[in-house]
């Protein structure tokens, strides 16, 4: 008889996380695992053609094969780009030291 792998599909939620546990059978793919959880139906949002994949935070495709205590982890798509977020941060910095420099020398 074949071994089955225990694997773990993980969606992070803003409030909170869904964790499905599996086993499934050698061989299976991060899309299978993911089909299997059931979280496809529970949740439309998620759209494997344009939701990144990883397993264990490192990004996967959904054709990866799965391992033995593999978590396998669909990633929501960021609201801002945090490069932007940075270059508008440092950007009101910049105004905000400008700006308390101004009244010294008064």
């Amino acid at each position: 008889m074949t071994e089955m792998l225990r694997v773990e599909v993980c969606y992070a939620l803003p409030s909170r996380q869904e964790l499905v546990a599996l086993q499934m059978a050698p061989g299976s793919t991060v899309r299978e695992a993911i089909e299997a959880s059931g979280l496809l139906g529970k949740y439309p949002e998620i759209d494997l053609a344009k939701n990144k994949l990883g397993v264990f935070a490192k990004l996967a495709k959904a054709d990866t094969p799965l391992r033995d205590r593999d978590r396998v982890e669909i990633y929501r798509p960021l609201i801002a780009d945090p490069k932007e977020v940075r270059k508008q941060r440092a950007a009101e910095g910049k105004v905000m030291k400008k700006g308390a420099g101004e009244g010294e020398g008064e």
